[in-house]
């Protein structure tokens, strides 16, 4: 009996112990500017988006930052940048004859209204790699790969081979662009095709079990696929790994390496673009 008191006396306290209450404190981040920016070698108007970054639990968008200075340079020209909506949007846009060039390098440059984590100016700069042309796609669905299978967007083009390359791919279905986020958009290096011919390489799974993202007979598909520098396919994986999206509405992982200055966080981009389109039978 008293053994069976002793038992039951033991099982209570861990209980307790189970169920006590803990309160963590979590202190706040420093606010840092946030750069979510990209230029290619397609002509075109292009944006940057300025924000700063938030506590990590912050249940709120990421504040704008206004009426700063944005230029982008080649190292012979420079481009201003103008805010979509002067002192409200924190978005800057290049004009519309803006063309980036492959194999030359473009910085940002960003002069801030008031200072951010102690500076007033930040740059970024990226190299605009070229990118091997798309002779065509396909798709395939694979009723045999998960509950209610899978479609495959495949590519056929030379891959160069003349060194290490890296790649972005985004596709569009009717015109609409589905891998608009980040964790979405599908990156490789050439590691198993270098030098050859893509002969039917599958970049892009779509679940079909998701009726708003899969693929129906007579979709029209478009691949884009990008040649992106060694700096922005690392970033991109730590995003996918970190699960935090792009533009930062919370402080990322510190471990996210990005190419911005000054404490700066995020990633400005150059990149050429392949484009190849297909017809879903």
């Amino acid at each position: 009996m008293i053994k069976k008191i002793l038992f039951i006396t033991l099982v209570a306290i861990l209980a307790a112990a189970c169920t006590e209450k803990i309160n963590l404190t979590l202190d706040s981040t420093y606010t840092r500017l946030v750069v979510d920016g990209s230029i290619t070698a397609d002509t075109g108007i292009y944006r940057v988006g300025l924000t700063t970054s938030a506590d990590y639990f912050a249940n709120e968008p990421a504040p704008r930052v206004v009426d700063a200075t944005v230029s982008i340079s080649d190292g012979s020209n420079v481009y201003l940048l103008h805010e979509s909506q002067k002192g409200v949007s924190g978005i800057y846009e290049t004009d519309s004859t803006f063309v980036g060039k492959a194999r030359s390098t473009y910085t940002l440059h960003v002069v801030l209204a008031k200072e951010i984590a102690g500076h007033a100016t930040v740059d970024a700069s990226c190299y605009l790699p070229p990118v091997t042309r798309l002779d065509s796609i396909g798709t395939e669905f694979h009723p045999e790969w998960g509950p209610k299978g899978i479609w495959t967007i495949k590519l056929y083009a030379q891959e160069p081979g003349n060194e290490v390359n890296y790649y972005l791919f985004n596709f569009y279905r009717n015109g609409i662009l589905m891998t608009d986020t980040l964790t979405k958009k599908v990156v490789s290096d050439d590691k198993f095709y270098n030098g050859s011919y893509m002969d039917g390489v599958q970049v892009i799974y779509i679940n079909n079990e998701h009726n708003w993202e899969t693929l129906h007979y007579g979709d029209t598909v478009i691949l884009q696929m990008s040649g992106i520098t060694k700096e922005y396919f690392d970033f991109i994986n730590q995003v996918q790994q970190s699960g935090i999206s792009i533009p930062f509405f919370t402080g990322p992982p510190a471990n996210v390496v990005g190419n911005v200055t000054n404490s700066g966080i995020g990633f400005f981009a150059a990149y050429s673009n392949s484009f190849a389109k297909t017809i879903v039978k």
